[in-house]
């Protein structure tokens, strides 16, 4: 059966990605002091105005104007033609404690070795995936379209291509022959330039730097390639749309490629479950298709807040082993420990680590040595299985 499907990514400059890291900004500055910090930030940008809320309880004190600031400036937002500068824009600090109902269902205990020492932070369902697609377990439509807004970043910041402003944006639409990728179909890449950049120059250097190096093996001149299909993209960033934390979940993490249960990850502790459950469920998942039990899967992990253990794991993979889902499921329970606590401390997620996942998405990242990405347990799995199948 032959069907195309498609995923997109956007750049460090896109309004929302803008959100997204001044939340992570602020949650490392929280836990570079405070490492049982409880931060639950969010941030919405327009022009000229950046507004930071949530809840944070910390021991730690961080100047949020100059977080937001360097953040900002990190990203490029540095020219006053751009309409939104690190230096120009009000900030708005509306930050507060957290709820103490919350506080006393997910604290357990203040000893941090004690694995039953914290709940869930709430409820809700997270996902991981993983597959045979790419080198790094994660589908193609997705992995190209983020390897193709990082070298838009790398362009701009390089000055390869120094008429690119901070916005941008890629999709990638990939056709599929019995869930195998077999070629690209289409390739639209929209990049934020100054208004007197050569429309016709841009289009080929765009494909040349950018749409060619990317797709590799994949290119080919057979590939519909869209460059700024709108015509023109002078005006971007939180001057030509509102950003908010959050709003790019699908592009964090698989593309549109298997389920989601709706949590965002940017500017959240690793309390949180949306966030740390999603890195344990892609560690089981890629486990689980590097030990060769199935060519993709696709795990669901349930909590109730306050709860130290999962109320529910699941899982819907391409069978490719001796062991069907229910047997794979009850590796899982026995090879993984989802309590938020274990979580925590296997992955050492109370460190300053986020700023760096708020673009370019969480998972597959070959640029990070991100402890969710490893296979270390394929090996073990896989003779778990060979047991179980005698």
């Amino acid at each position: 059966m032959k069907r195309l499907f498609s995923s997109e990514s956007v750049t460090e400059g896109h309004p929302d990605k803008v959100a997204d890291r001044i939340s992570d900004a602020i949650l490392d500055a929280m836990l570079a002091q405070d490492s049982l910090a409880r931060v639950a930030c969010e941030t919405f940008v327009t022009t000229g105005l950046v507004l930071v809320g949530g809840e944070i309880t910390a021991r730690a004190q961080a100047d949020v104007q100059a977080i937001v600031r360097g953040a900002i400036k990190d990203i490029g937002y540095t020219d006053p033609a751009y309409g939104f500068t690190y230096s120009d824009c009000a900030v708005i600090n509306t930050i507060h404690e957290q709820s103490p109902d919350i506080a006393q269902a997910v604290v357990k205990s203040t000893d941090v070795e004690n694995l039953d020492s914290v709940g869930a932070g709430d409820q809700g369902m997270m996902f991981g995936y993983a597959c045979k697609e790419t080198s790094t377990m994660m589908p193609l439509p997705i992995w190209l379209a983020h390897g193709l807004t990082r070298r838009l970043a790398q362009a701009r910041k390089e000055k390869a291509l120094p008429y690119l402003r901070p916005d941008g944006k890629s999709q990638v639409t990939v056709e599929y022959k019995d869930h195998t990728p077999v070629r690209v179909d289409t390739v639209i890449v929209s990049a934020q330039h100054d208004p007197d950049v050569n429309s016709k120059q841009m289009e080929r250097d765009l494909i040349e730097q950018v749409v060619r190096p990317v797709l590799g093996k994949w290119f080919n001149d057979k590939i519909k390639i869209l460059i700024n299909p709108s015509g023109r993209f002078v005006i971007g960033g939180p001057p030509g749309d509102t950003g908010m934390t959050g709003r790019k979940i699908i592009v964090d993490t698989y593309g549109g490629y298997g389920a989601h249960g709706g949590g965002a990850f940017s500017g959240k502790d690793p309390s949180k479950v949306d966030r740390s459950a999603s890195y344990m469920a892609r560690y089981a998942a890629k486990n689980l298709v590097a030990a060769g039990l199935c060519s993709y899967c696709e795990l669901q992990v349930a909590y109730a807040i306050g709860k130290v253990q999962p109320v529910a794991i699941t899982l819907e993979t391409c069978q490719h082993g001796p062991l069907g889902d229910e047997q794979l499921i009850d590796l899982v329970w026995e090879h993984f420990d989802f309590r938020p606590a274990a979580i925590i401390k296997h992955f050492q997620l109370r460190r300053p680590i986020y700023q760096k996942l708020s673009a370019y998405g969480h998972f597959g990242r070959e640029d990070l040595d991100l402890p969710w990405e490893k296979t270390d347990k394929a090996k073990l799995l896989k003779e778990a299985a060979a047991a179980l199948a005698k």
